[in-house]
């Protein structure tokens, strides 16, 4: 499903424009990459979490160089889903 395709299901089921839900869901996405890379969690009851992790510096390997490459800790973005959400998908049922 498609940015285009959820603003058309959720403006039909709202009876809201297509233009006020699109506008309602980029400044959605805004916040939470704001919040995120200003380091904070999002949680959203019944739904999930957005929450930074963070990755500890390690070693790699470059096999085309054949060296070792050096890692450095990092944040990265994570999305984990409510007990609501998990269990709606594994039993399929859809909500209206």
């Amino acid at each position: 499903m498609t940015k285009a395709d959820t603003v058309a299901q959720i403006a039909d089921a709202t009876g809201i424009s297509k233009e006020e839900v699109e506008k309602v869901l980029e400044s959605f996405f805004i916040t939470v990459k704001n919040s995120m890379s200003g380091g904070e969690n999002i949680y959203i009851r019944g739904f999930g979490s957005f929450i930074n992790k963070e990755r500890a510096e390690k070693t790699a390997r470059n096999i085309t160089l054949k060296s070792t490459v050096i890692v450095p800790a990092h944040v990265v973005p994570h999305f984990k889903p409510s007990k609501e959400f998990v269990n709606q998908v594994k039993e399929g049922n859809k909500l209206t």
